[in-house]
């Protein structure tokens, strides 16, 4: 399938020249390495940004897969990206414009469940509509949600200050004098500030930090489909169940989500994802940053001090650096890129042991017209209604449906009831497809990696899984199938192939809690700072971890200009 392009590709008309010297080179041009791009050029370092593919973004671009029809090809809508690097690269003003979403969540239910109550559950920002919505299945839980949704609210807001610094060193720590213990002790700051911030509460963040999902969704509520609708932030993207402990912190770092001021709201960018990373580019491009494209890198460089000093692209040519970022997950970094022999023993064994195992198969589709669900039919084949403008849950009327995916793709199967989370961000967007029709986006779980039945996720396998999801959206919007004009699948090696996701994870690694912290990468050295001198991890295989945040691109800058 012909793939059009339409992301940033190089921001400049300069050539690179073999054996040029920047202060900072930066090993792809993901989100994070194009904030942290921006960062250090805002910070005036000479920097060079050098990206594989032949357009920039990483995982958050835009591109035409069937002519006419722009798609968010990976992630796939925004919340999570964090407000200081919104505000500090003035991506406002470099063209980034963010439709919120109200509502926001949208959960049809088959027809065989109808009388157990309403036939849809759609929530949004809006308490009075989420509390008429749930009192079809529950008026306690329409009680309880509010109270649930506060308390989940005041822990993200508790651990923010941890999101915006980088973990403290603790091998700085031990391995300083007095004088720099004093001087780390400042790293903990921040700590100190979420457990002020958590106060007598701390023992329920605790319990939601290390139970499952399903015992904290089990306490506060009773029916479905409600808490089957919450369980999927529990585990989106994520190899787990949300039977599986520490579940619950994945449902707390979806509810950190901001959009327009918003709290727990996501939304929809114009053009597509690649609009973020396009101002991203903008801005870095602006501040001095040179951004080239179809510069794949080969090694990184290591002086005789073992200290990172450049790298070597794919073609031979090399570029030096005071500074190297890599954009990469801590596998290729560490274990492709990098010499073999450099890194510490331990510390290598520790990055192979990080867990990259991805259950996401995300599909692409165009489609000619909208979907019509019957249980709140549309009043007109154009007329978009709201629940067109959320993230559309399917295969949701009970909580169980994901445990039963979720154990058969453990198992190398494809499971008989997938979870679906669809999204039409042309309902918003009028410059994602031609008039009157519209793109829509399944990120799709549980599937293996390597399939139990020995079959490779070729043409006929990817064809045979798409039409199985096009098959259960049918059930509840018959006639979809036949709106279809065309459409891409990615199972996790494609991610894997396309994006440089390792495992096809698109978190960079697991967001478990072994993975998270002062252990992210590794509980070794947590990122961004590496073993290698010179040498930092910027993407979100470091902290604060995935989704589209800018956090990770810009904690590896200041520690780059930290020196």
């Amino acid at each position: 399938m012909k793939v059009l392009h339409h992301g940033i590709r190089r921001c400049h008309t300069l050539a690179l020249k073999n054996g040029a010297k920047y202060d900072a080179v930066i090993v792809g041009g993901g989100h994070n390495g194009l904030v942290a791009a921006g960062y250090l050029a805002k910070a005036g370092k000479r920097v060079c940004l050098l990206e594989r593919r032949h357009v920039l973004g990483g995982a958050a671009v835009t591109e035409e897969i069937v002519p006419g029809f722009k798609f968010s090809r990976a992630s796939y809508v925004l919340g999570l990206l964090r407000p200081k690097v919104y505000q500090d690269l003035d991506l406002m003003h470099h063209g980034l414009k963010i439709y919120p979403r109200d509502p926001s969540s949208y959960t049809p239910l088959r027809e065989d469940h109808w009388g157990k109550g309403g036939r849809s559950l759609t929530l949004g920002p809006q308490e009075a509509m989420n509390h008429q919505q749930i009192s079809q299945f529950s008026v306690k839980d329409a009680e309880a949600l509010p109270q649930l949704e506060a308390l989940l609210n005041k822990f993200a807001e508790a651990i923010a200050p941890l999101l915006d610094a980088s973990p403290p060193d603790i091998n700085k720590f031990h391995n300083s004098g007095l004088k720099g213990k004093v001087k780390e002790l400042s790293s903990v700051s921040p700590l100190v500030k979420t457990a002020a911030a958590l106060g007598k509460d701390f023992p329920q963040f605790y319990e939601l930090m290390t139970a499952p999902a399903t015992k904290i969704l089990d306490r506060w509520l009773e029916s479905e489909p409600l808490k089957a609708t919450l369980a999927t932030d529990s585990v989106i993207g994520s190899m787990m169940s949300p039977n599986t402990p520490g579940s619950g912190y994945v449902l707390l770092h979806h509810v950190m989500a901001e959009v327009a001021g918003m709290k727990g709201s996501w939304g929809y960018p114009e053009g597509g994802m690649g609009g973020v990373t396009q101002a991203m580019a903008r801005a870095a491009t602006k501040a001095g940053a040179h951004l080239f494209t179809n510069k794949p890198v080969k090694s990184i460089l290591l002086g005789d001090g073992k200290e990172a000093v450049g790298v070597e692209l794919e073609d031979g040519s090399c570029v030096y650096a005071n500074t190297v970022l890599s954009n990469a997950t801590a596998h290729i970094t560490f274990l492709k890129l990098v010499p073999e022999g450099s890194l510490p023993p331990e510390f290598e064994a520790s990055v192979r042991g990080i867990d990259y195992s991805s259950p996401v198969c995300k599909i692409n589709v165009a489609l000619k017209s909208l979907p019509n669900f019957k249980a709140d039919p549309s009043s007109s084949s154009s007329t978009v209604m709201p629940h067109h403008r959320c993230t559309i849950h399917l295969n949701c009327e009970r909580t169980e449906l994901l445990e039963e995916a979720y154990t058969q793709a453990h198992l190398g199967q494809i499971p008989d009831v997938p979870m679906i989370e669809m999204t039409m961000p042309s309902s918003c967007d009028p410059t994602l497809a031609p008039p009157g029709c519209h793109v829509a986006l399944f990120f799709t779980q549980y599937v293996p990696y390597t399939r139990g039945d020995g079959r490779p996720w070729d043409e006929q396998t990817k064809a045979e899984y798409a039409k199985k999801i096009f098959s259960v959206v049918d059930e509840y919007a018959p006639g979809f199938s036949d709106s279809i004009v065309g459409y891409e699948v990615l199972p996790p090696p494609d991610l894997e192939k396309i994006f440089g996701l390792t495992g096809g994870n698109i978190f960079h690694g697991a967001m478990s809690l072994d993975q998270l912290f002062v252990s992210r990468p590794s509980p070794l050295q947590a990122g961004p700072t590496t073993p290698i001198p010179g040498l930092l991890l910027c993407g979100s295989g470091a902290h604060p971890g995935g989704g589209v945040m800018g956090a990770a691109g810009r904690l590896a800058s200041l520690a780059a200009l930290r020196g």
